[in-house]
């Protein structure tokens, strides 16, 4: 027998408990309702047949009398459709009773524990179709990241932020430290790359006129794994033309409190094991005195290389004093930073594309942003002189995992980009945070994974 090919004119599931709300036990409404959906549960009482029924918005039983209906011949996971009334069953429990179910779907594996769920990390993350169908938290998680995802576009629209796409395929790759992903351009006969962030391509929308822009999309490292960091990951990067770092300290402490109220109706959470509140204002600290709090501020790389190594970390693969710092922030300070903090002011060898703070040429106006001692993201006052951009490409090229300079990129600020403030938040991080999740792969719908076998 074929199946149908459609079910028009559906209703969801949470809209038809939301009518049986006024329902006394045991009473039926009059109005006809369609609702579709997949079998998660089966109990029987002589000619009544009850069914459970989910759909993405919700679960409800749905009350099958024999005598009305004819023969329920469904199988737990089949997905059917059916008409008829809300009801409120004598027991109270919300339901439909139904008039005529129709199979729409036929399972062809048995559903796993259905009272339990997917319990198994290792198949909730190779199997999501499973996990998101077996436990309602990951479908509810999931549909929270989707909100955060249109509560960012919103809050930068509404400021006047233009959306625009830029090359995945880079053929030079920059905006941070990063070891990308190579593939080949057939056609052009040259290696391309996965970007690592979109920062160059949208400061030339910059110096084209367009003011502020922003992308929201996704980002590739080939890099490790951690709770939280994965090689594909999602990031929103915005620009703003005649603004710098504490304007965009403000912004960020801003979007990220309305996007939490939006999202969730609040400003507190329990992330990793620590109660934060993301309300405004943020805390602030400069990066050389969080680094001198916990004794591991100096100019010299051998006596920060003696400090690290003195406190059990291994430094062999740090090759310079900025690689040497980045380590002592990564060790020490930021899992420190529990509540929502901004950590600003880095020294000029960390940040390529930030402008010098007016009293040190050595610092750099640039900050990171860090809920419950986990990097939500970074900003700067941009550096715009082309002279100094290339001196800076050529530093950080002499670093060991330095960065390619962009010559077109240091032409395009010769034509002169105005004082500029920007952006980068990491989506992924930023759901964690609001879900209260602890690992980032709870939040990626189809994370990487190495092979079975």
């Amino acid at each position: 027998m074929a199946l149908p090919k459609r079910f028009p004119d559906r209703d969801e599931i949470a809209d038809v408990r939301a009518e049986i709300e006024p329902l006394e036990p045991g009473a039926e409404a009059e109005a006809k309702r369609r609702l579709a959906g997949r079998v998660v549960g089966r109990r029987e009482m002589g000619k009544l047949v009850f069914l459970d029924l989910v759909d993405r918005s919700g679960r409800i039983q749905l009350l099958c009398d024999t005598a009305r209906t004819g023969p329920i011949d469904v199988d737990l996971g089949d997905i059917v459709g059916v008409t008829g009334s809300p009801a409120r069953a004598k027991r109270g429990e919300p339901s439909l009773a139904v008039d005529e179910l129709e199979l729409l779907a036929k399972i062809r594996r048995p559903l796993p524990d259905t009272f339990h769920g997917v319990t198994d990390v290792e198949t909730r993350y190779r199997q999501r179709y499973l996990d998101l169908l077996m436990n309602e938290e990951t479908r509810a998680d999931f549909a929270l990241r989707t909100r955060v995802v249109g509560a960012v576009r919103n809050h930068l629209d509404s400021a006047g932020f233009l959306e625009v796409e830029t090359p995945v395929l880079q053929p030079r790759y920059g905006g941070g430290f990063a070891e990308p992903f190579v593939t080949h351009y057939n056609e052009l006969d040259a290696d391309y790359y996965l970007r690592i962030a979109t920062e160059l391509y949208l400061k030339r929308l910059i110096v084209g006129g367009l003011e502020k822009v922003y992308e929201l999309g996704k980002d590739f490292r080939n890099e490790g794994l951690s709770y939280k960091h994965v090689p594909e990951f999602t990031m929103v990067e915005w620009y703003e033309a005649y603004t710098d770092y504490r304007d965009q300290m403000e912004r960020v402490e801003q979007l990220i409190e309305a996007v939490a109220r939006e999202t969730t109706g609040g400003t507190k959470f329990t992330y990793r094991g620590h109660e934060v509140d993301v309300k405004t204002p943020w805390r602030r600290l400069k990066l050389v005195e969080a680094l001198e709090q916990h004794g591991l501020w100096t100019r010299d790389a051998d006596q920060l290389r003696s400090f690290l190594q003195e406190r059990g970390v291994d430094t062999s693969q740090d090759k310079s004093w900025a690689q040497l710092v980045d380590h002592a922030l990564s060790h020490f300070v930021e899992p420190a930073l529990i509540e929502p903090t901004i950590l600003h002011d880095y020294p000029v060898e960390l940040s390529p594309f930030a402008r010098q703070t007016e009293d040190d040429p050595s610092i750099v106006e640039r900050f990171e942003y860090f809920v419950g001692g986990t990097e939500l993201g970074n900003a700067f006052s941009e550096l715009n002189d082309p002279d100094e951009q290339a001196d800076r490409f050529q530093q950080q090229a002499d670093e060991v995992g330095g960065e390619p300079g962009d010559p077109d990129y240091v032409e395009a600020l010769a034509y002169g980009m105005p004082p500029t403030g920007g952006v980068g938040l990491g989506i992924d991080r930023l759901a964690m945070v609001l879900a209260g999740k602890d690992n980032i792969r709870d939040v990626v719908l189809f994370p990487a994974l190495r092979q079975r076998g």
